[in-house]
């Protein structure tokens, strides 16, 4: 499949991995209207695409993601303003919404796991843009900032579902009041991060996670198994959960992967699964009403 361009972004697929460049280094990789549509759209090109069985997210220069660019000053956040630049970037959604909450609920319906490369500062929806990845890992000079009231603003991008199911009520309140930028060592110690790298070591080992899931899962069971972790955080009960997994097991288990998982195992070989992601995931959540992220 031909790999798509972008004007904010770098995209590369190899070793079914793609990766995702914010690039806008000279402004920090700063959030603006024309990065929310190609981030949007290289979502849809990495579920598209059978080539890729992850995904890392990272940025390009010194930064991971500055935040929404304020080039427009105090207007920055006006409705009027911020509604018509989008429609001249080209938006065609509902521009009422919060930008950033249709990239991360793009991300919360991606069919690949995704990881997020934290390479520097991460502030405002650069923090928030990422916590509907599945795992993060940063720089030992990142930063990450939750910096809304201190800008008069509220929390976007979903984080206020997000940001207290990964950290917990209090650590997400105690952030988002103060809006301070804290360090790697904090977001590592409570919970936002797994791992802290060297900046030189970083994409290596976010590449060295995704070939472990590319070598040896099965791609539309981590699809499945993605949107029942994600999903299933919403529950109201568990046995929303067994119904899902219920599902899950018996149209997986009649599956060919199955076959050739189990097979492969009997072999002692590696398993080459023949199951697509492109043909669309089995029918587990029937009674759910799929909200539209654009």
């Amino acid at each position: 499949m031909p790999q798509p361009t972008f004007e904010t972004l770098l995209y590369d697929v190899a070793d079914g991995i793609a990766t995702i460049t914010l690039n806008r280094p000279d402004r920090l990789n700063a959030f603006t209207p024309k990065m929310m549509l190609d981030m949007i759209a290289a979502f849809d090109a990495t579920d598209a695409d059978d080539a890729v069985k992850a995904v890392i997210v990272t940025g390009a220069g010194r930064g991971f993601c500055a935040g929404a660019d304020l080039g427009a000053g105090g207007a920055t956040f006006d409705a009027g303003a911020r509604e018509a630049e989008r429609r001249a970037a080209g938006d065609t959604g509902d521009v009422t919404r919060d930008g950033g909450g249709r990239v991360s609920l793009r991300i919360f319906q991606s069919l690949k796991p995704v990881i997020c490369a934290v390479n520097g500062a991460a502030v405002g929806v650069g923090a928030t843009m990422q916590l509907g990845m599945d795992i993060r890992l940063a720089s030992t000079e990142a930063r990450f900032g939750f910096v809304f009231a201190r800008r008069g603003l509220a929390l976007e991008a979903a984080s206020s579902w997000f940001l207290p199911r990964i950290v917990g009520a209090s650590t997400a309140l105690e952030w988002c009041y103060s809006g301070r930028l804290f360090p790697a060592s904090e977001a590592k110690e409570r919970g936002l991060v797994r791992s802290l790298h060297a900046p030189d070591e970083l994409l290596p080992a976010a590449r060295a996670l995704a070939a472990e899931f590319v070598e040896n899962a099965a791609p539309m069971s981590m699809a499945v198994t993605r949107q029942l972790i994600w999903r299933g955080l919403a529950a109201d009960h568990p046995m929303e959960a067994h119904r899902a997994d219920s599902r899950s097991m018996r149209l997986r288990g009649a599956s060919d992967d199955a076959r050739e998982g189990i097979q492969a195992f009997l072999d002692k070989r590696p398993a080459a699964f023949p199951d697509r992601v492109s043909a669309g995931l089995p029918e587990l959540w029937p009674e759910w009403d799929e909200p539209e992220y654009r």
